[in-house]
């Protein structure tokens, strides 16, 4: 599995070597990883379909204990198949589709490290390192959203992608680390096999379940989805249909079995993935860009599989495991045909298509195998998967079980609906509404290249519907591995004439009606305006967030070094100020000298810095100043320091001289300090930081509970340095590489120095 992902990296690192020559034909050498990870697979397939579980184990970083913990289980297996069997004809068709411009080989090279980073999401056996390869999706899919960035749609549409996904991969983080410290471990199988529960583990789900919701594009964060269709038709097709937006969906699918009976997870995925996907089909049947219409219904398709496999019973388990396959096989299917009808027809609005059926059959054949089995129809996939949706349902045996086949029965009708509008609006010959910009078609006929993946795709909905049982082994180990026990699945296209098969008539027959009504639909439509817009909500909050941070900036960095430090100590003294405070308790054995010396050094020193304080020329104030680092040297001199006594009055007669110095170019008396009231807060936030350092300074001597450090510097001394003087010893052996550090920087600034001030020889005058 290691060897897996390690070969994703090193083949986008040849295609990033290599693409500059032959940029088109890179995509060829990048499908060499997903291929290969096909081979793999199929190496596995009779371990994987016996229940047998792979794990390996790499050290990270073993001083935290951090390991990349991979394991290999069923629905690991059918999500590693997933995406390479789907990155292998999307690669393969990139290769002949995109044209030859400058960054393709990047763009290339991006791809695959995107599909190594989502097989290691889904081969992850360890929280913390399935958040590494969820960051990873989203930083590739950043960079492949936006890879035209000379379009500002573009470049807004990664934006957008990467903050929503993004934000919730945080919040999602936060409650991987108290699942964690619930349940004492990370490892995502020991997890599951012992859920902890209480509070904070439902604290810990409904953070995750923020992660996983904005990552599959649900309600209210599905409006960055429809936005990523500014990528390139095959991200679209990979990343949008099969892949990335399948990561939230496998998240709650993992978790489902264990925490479904947790009190916020049911009603959450429920009501989120039943209001997405009505929102997504309603959303498709308003769409003219025929990309758009696709992207509407992914987003729909997703909230269904969340419904199903959030609820987390076998059966619906098992059903959306169906719907997971035939979801991926025709949804990038029909988003490769969009792409081929943009590159010859040069336009995906379907107001401007017409005839695009009898001028190229065989695409319309391919879409209408793909699309059939998106509408559910017999003997399709598609028809499969729904069928054992409407049957799971009916044994939920909850009392929200009814609302939620009423809502799910809906959903699907909508999906007829605009699998319909899909065919017509592609290739149907019809008058064409007057839409300015049309562009003439491309005269050359559709290249096998770019109709093969696609026809593979539509063909395996066919195929895997009629002969269904093929797919028994699959989807039984799959299913197995998430509910944690053996699972025999019987699938079977005809199941009789029952209850599911009339709720399967009626979507079809309230489907057909919305498309063959669509006049009026689209009219209704028209008229329902007001609508929360969660698009409009994103760009209010960002605009607002952009608003208020030129207002606090333009507050706080207002370029005041007074008010910078103001703000700096201020924050010391309510931050870690008000937690001693709180945790106070003066020390018994409290000594305020130890001889009359350190007495008169002390006040000395309060006297001088009250005064510097109060000085009104900057002289004085230097001279109180220094006298402050001379009573300092006086209490060294009193502790029996001599050697630190004569560094510290050195280093103050230093300054001293360097701001006598420096006084010359300065005005004699300090300006007017303003207002009674800002004297007054600057006043008490120095008094509230000498407070604060002087109790902290107490509490941190006094709190110690081991011997100090210098005992066991002052025991090695003499025997391992060969000196008496330990703080010699200190500078010279203990801390050496330290000293030499900072000789070196002293030599270097007095290099730097001498070469400013000294006269050059360009300056000096002939004779």
């Amino acid at each position: 599995m290691t060897a897996i992902l390690l070969l994703h990296g090193v083949v986008a690192a040849v295609v990033l070597a290599v693409g500059g020559r032959r940029a088109r034909r890179s995509f060829l050498v990048a499908a060499v990883a997903p291929a290969v990870t096909v081979a793999w697979a199929a190496t596995q397939w009779a371990a994987a379909t016996r229940g047998t579980v792979v794990r390996q184990s790499l050290a990270w970083v073993p001083g935290l204990d951090l390991n990349l913990d991979l394991r290999l289980d069923g629905f690991a297996f059918v999500m590693v198949l997933l995406v390479s069997v789907v990155g292998t004809l999307v690669f393969t068709y990139s290769g002949w589709y995109l044209d030859d411009r400058d960054g393709l080989g990047r763009f290339a090279a991006t791809l695959v490290l995107f599909a190594g980073a989502m097989q290691g999401l889904v081969l992850a056996d360890d929280l913390l390192t399935l958040y590494v390869f969820w960051e990873l999706t989203s930083v590739t899919s950043y960079l492949l959203i936006g890879f035209e960035d000379e379009k500002a749609t573009a470049r807004g549409a990664a934006l957008q992608a990467i903050l929503v996904t993004g934000a919730g991969g945080l919040v999602m983080l936060g409650g991987f680390v108290l699942l964690g410290q619930q349940a004492g471990t990370t490892s995502l199988s020991a997890l599951l096999a012992d859920p902890p529960s209480g509070t904070a583990t439902t604290v810990a789900l409904a953070l995750v379940l923020v992660g996983a919701i904005t990552k599959s594009a649900q309600v209210p964060f599905h409006f960055w989805l429809p936005a990523a269709m500014a990528a390139p038709t095959p991200v679209s097709a990979y990343l949008h249909s099969a892949t990335m937006v399948k990561a939230g969906v496998y998240l709650i699918a993992r978790l489902a079995p264990a925490f479904a009976v947790a009190a916020v997870w049911r009603p959450a995925v429920v009501v989120l993935g039943l209001t997405t996907m009505l929102v997504g089909g309603y959303r498709a049947l308003r769409q003219h860009d025929l990309k758009l219409l696709l992207a509407y219904g992914t987003v729909s398709q997703l909230g269904l599989l969340v419904v199903l496999f959030g609820i987390g019973t076998e059966a619906t388990t098992k059903a959306a495991m169906v719907l997971l396959l035939a979801h991926a096989v025709f949804k990038a299917a029909l988003f490769l045909v969009v792409g081929i009808i943009d590159h010859h027809e040069h336009t995906r609005d379907l107001r401007r298509l017409d005839g695009l059926g009898r001028r190229m059959p065989a695409l319309f054949a391919i879409a209408a195998l793909a699309a059939a089995s998106m509408a559910g129809l017999p003997p399709f996939l598609g028809f499969v998967a729904k069928e054992a949706v409407y049957e799971s349902l009916l044994h939920v045996g909850a009392a929200w079980g009814p609302a939620v086949i009423a809502g799910v029965v809906a959903g699907s009708a909508l999906t007829v609906a605009y699998s319909a509008r899909f065919l017509w609006g592609a290739f149907a010959t019809r008058p064409l509404r007057p839409v300015a910009g049309a562009v003439a078609p491309h005269p050359a006929p559709v290249a096998a290249a770019l109709t093969g993946p696609p026809a593979a795709l539509a063909a395996a909905g066919l195929v895997l519907g009629a002969a269904v049982g093929l797919l028994d082994p699959l989807v039984s180990a799959a299913v197995g591995a998430l509910v944690s026990e053996p699972v025999t699945v019987s699938l079977t296209l005809w199941h009789g004439i029952n209850t599911a098969l009339g709720l399967s008539v009626l979507t079809v027959t309230i489907g057909l009606g919305l498309f063959l009504g669509r006049a009026t639909v689209e009219g209704a439509q028209a008229r329902l305006t007001g609508w929360p817009d969660a698009a409009a909500a994103y760009r209010a909050t960002i605009s607002g967030l952009n608003r208020t941070a030129d207002r606090v900036t333009g507050t706080l960095q207002n370029g005041s070094l007074p008010f910078y430090l103001g703000a700096i100590l201020l924050t010391l003294v309510l931050g870690p100020g008000i937690a001693l405070a709180l945790a106070w308790s003066p020390p018994v054995d409290l000594v305020l000298a130890d001889s009359p010396l350190q007495f008169l050094a002390g006040a000395a020193i309060v006297i001088s810095a009250v005064a510097t304080a109060l000085a009104r020329r900057r002289l004085v104030a230097v001279l109180l100043l220094g006298s402050v680092g001379y009573g300092v040297a006086v209490l060294f001199l009193a502790q029996g320091a001599p050697d630190l006594a004569l560094t510290q009055l050195l280093v103050e007669t230093l300054a001293m001289v360097i701001f006598l110095l420096v006084l010359r170019h300065l005005p004699d008396r300090f300006e007017s300090s303003g207002s009674s009231w800002g004297r007054g807060v600057r006043l008490a936030i120095a008094s509230g930081v000498g407070v604060f350092v002087t109790c902290a300074s107490l509490l941190m001597t006094s709190a110690r509970v081991a011997d100090p450090v210098s005992l066991e510097q002052l025991d090695r001394a003499l025997p391992e340095a060969g000196g008496r003087n330990v703080v010699n010893v200190i500078l010279v052996d203990f801390r050496g590489w330290d000293t030499f550090g900072e000789i070196t920087v002293i030599v270097v600034a007095a290099l730097g120095i001498w070469t400013l001030v000294r006269p050059s020889s360009g300056s000096r005058r002939s004779p």
